[in-house]
């Protein structure tokens, strides 16, 4: 049995332990902080604590111990409870065994042992277990080959995947997620399994599923994330718009690019050059308008005139069916999607300076988020035109810069004018020369 003393180095650990042996009670840190410290993937945030017997009574015999005596969240209907401790959120769970019924999410609950606390766990990685009593102090419970799932970096579900997933349906979003967040792959018939309970997704509620897209979108390469939503089928049934755009049409020998794969390559361009959640939803959402304007046309080929108007409108459709905020951060998503075409217009030699000023003016403090956007929108595989569209861009940023200090000079006015200084000081005007 391995033993990680090491990851309990943290005071709260050595509080909850001597809370454990008081009340006479097992207690284990289990999940994601044992999973994320032997993953080596910095500090955690919060950290989950089962208690073979009474979470909440745990949680304040802990509450207790600590100088600044935290405040203890209780939540009956669940046996838990939480508090803030060290920058951390730290949850207390009575062991308990989970039954489900089909139409929630929501499960009964009695209480049970470790064994039942560990199989309620959706995947390996996520049911290794650190012994916080005297006697197994940092002893490694790993009853499901947790730990060689992480080291060959596979999501595996404990139990049959089918069952899982049917049970509660936001795992197969985490699964997906952490898929991407860690760079490993989902177990193929666990992946498979997804796509057979696909259309069980829709008893999760909107927030639900869109707190699991944000930290998707957050990843380092969120495509990932995308591309395993578009492969089971859940895209298709959360964002139908981005399915929308996938495949190429020709007429006459003439085609488009497929917009959707484009899009995920412009969301993992933006995404190594912004942390910033809601202009990588911009960049996701930018041609969303593409597929309801397009349209072929004899002399010029595909066209999607005014895409970006109806895209603008379309977000907020989007953002209130997601349950998302319709708040300045949805204002922001709309107007880069309305002006995602502005700069390069005026990236011609010919362009004039109120041409610029009225890019500048309309952007208004979006207008380096803009340009970031606009560059990340580069993906074509051509040499040549990589380099040329990136040239423009950055002439594009010269002229915003040129503009902005000649307006700055122009409009300059000093903050004490003569006519004061004469005043103040009793002065008359000096003679004209």
């Amino acid at each position: 049995m391995e033993n990680y003393k090491n990851a309990l180095t943290h005071n709260i650990f050595k509080v909850i332990s001597e809370a454990s042996e008081e009340l006479q009670l097992e207690s284990y840190v289990i999940g994601g902080f044992v999973r994320d410290y032997i993953l080596k993937r910095g500090e955690p945030k919060d950290i989950d604590i089962v208690a073979v017997g009474s979470g909440i009574e745990l949680a304040k015999k802990v509450a207790e111990k600590l100088p600044h005596k935290p405040k203890v969240q209780i939540f009956k209907t669940y046996g838990t409870a939480m508090l803030r401790a060290f920058d951390m959120e730290i949850e207390f769970v009575g062991a308990r065994r989970e039954s489900y019924q089909k139409d929630s999410r929501k499960p009964l609950v009695e209480d049970g042992t470790l064994a039942d606390d560990q199989n309620r766990r959706d995947f390996t990685i996520n049911a290794l277990a650190l012994g916080l009593n005297d006697k197994n102090y940092g002893d490694l419970l790993d009853s499901f080959n947790g730990l060689e799932d992480l080291n060959a970096k596979i999501i595996r579900t404990l139990l049959d995947p089918d069952i899982t997933y049917s049970d509660d349906p936001l795992r197969m979003l985490r699964a997906i997620r952490f898929a991407t967040q860690l760079g490993f792959k989902i177990e193929t018939e666990s992946l498979q399994a997804i796509n057979r309970n696909k259309d069980r997704i829709k008893i999760i509620s909107r927030e639900r599923i869109v707190d699991e897209l944000n930290k998707i979108l957050l990843s380092e390469k969120p495509s990932v994330g995308f591309t395993l939503l578009h492969r089971t089928g859940l895209l298709h049934l959360i964002l139908p718009q981005l399915t929308a755009r996938e495949g190429i049409e020709e007429v006459d020998g003439q085609k488009h690019k497929d917009n959707f794969w484009h899009t995920l390559e412009v969301v993992d361009n933006i995404s190594k050059n912004t942390d910033d959640l809601w202009l990588r939803w911009a960049a996701l959402l930018h041609d969303i308008g593409k597929a309801p304007t397009k349209k072929f046309d004899n002399k010029v080929g595909w066209t999607f005139h005014g895409h970006e108007f109806k895209g603008a409108k379309m977000v907020y459709k989007l953002f209130k069916e997601m349950h998302l905020p319709l708040n300045e951060k949805m204002k922001y998503v709309q107007k880069l999607v309305l002006m995602s075409s502005r700069p390069i217009v005026i990236a011609d030699e010919t362009v004039t300076d109120s041409a610029v000023r009225r890019l500048i003016f309309d952007a208004g403090d979006y207008i380096e988020d803009l340009m970031t956007l606009c560059e990340a929108d580069i993906t074509t595989k051509n040499p040549k035109r990589f380099k040329k569209y990136h040239k423009n861009f950055q002439k594009v940023r010269e002229k915003i810069k040129e503009v902005e200090e000649r307006d700055h000079i122009r409009n300059f006015q000093p903050p004490v004018t003569g006519e004061e200084i004469m005043e103040i000081f009793n002065l008359k005007p000096s003679k004209e020369s």
